[in-house]
């Protein structure tokens, strides 16, 4: 194999999110500033809770739904909703991952792999639900960081908001908690970025 300048793949991936959370630096804060990089989803990853990760470099090519949840939230029966796009559409190339939050009403008071429990035995998730982590402010993961500053005006406003990122990694459109997963708008926009759409 080759060497490459930024060594290890560990050390690249580490790179490329150091240069993103560079990039978004002050430009996050500025609702109406527009990034000038180049920055797609698969520079972001997220933390599995049973350990590992799941790198969003991987799912290149396939769009993927991104969603903050909570277990005990209101809208929680939206899982219901997020497991049908995942069973209709996820043979075909969609990713639904959860992301579990507890910024809104600490509406989500497990941990761990008890959120995962939590999800599947009360609504039947099998899509990916990843450790809790925060999904806005200075302490928000790196990929709502981004998300923020490529859509400023449409970040989450409570638990069930949906990011749908393209195939290219770019982030396409931003939902609020309120619109369900079978709604016709989003279920139209993941169906377009299918292959063979």
């Amino acid at each position: 194999m080759p060497s490459s300048p930024f060594g290890t793949p560990g050390r690249r991936e580490a790179l490329m999110l150091l240069g993103a959370a560079l990039a978004l630096g002050p430009r996050a804060a500025r609702a109406g500033d527009t990034p000038t990089s180049e920055i797609r989803a698969g520079a972001f990853s997220f933390e599995k809770p049973e350990g590992g990760s799941l790198a969003l470099a991987d799912l290149a090519g396939k769009p993927i739904l991104v969603v903050n949840t909570a277990t005990a939230c209101g809208y929680a029966g939206q899982f219901v909703g997020l497991q049908g796009l995942w069973t209709r559409f996820g043979a075909r190339g969609l990713t639904v991952v959860a992301v579990p939050s507890p910024d809104f009403g600490n509406q989500e008071p497990l941990d761990g792999l008890a959120i995962a429990e939590a999800a599947r035995k009360n609504h039947g998730v099998t899509f990916p639900i990843m450790a809790k982590v925060h999904v806005k402010g200075p302490q928000a993961h790196p990929f709502y960081r981004w998300a923020a500053a490529e859509k400023p005006g449409a970040t989450p406003g409570w638990n069930f908001h949906k990011y749908l990122v393209g195939r290219d990694g770019r982030l396409l459109a931003a939902y609020p908690h309120t619109l369900e997963p079978t709604d016709p708008r989003l279920v139209t926009a993941i169906a377009a970025e299918l292959p063979g759409a």
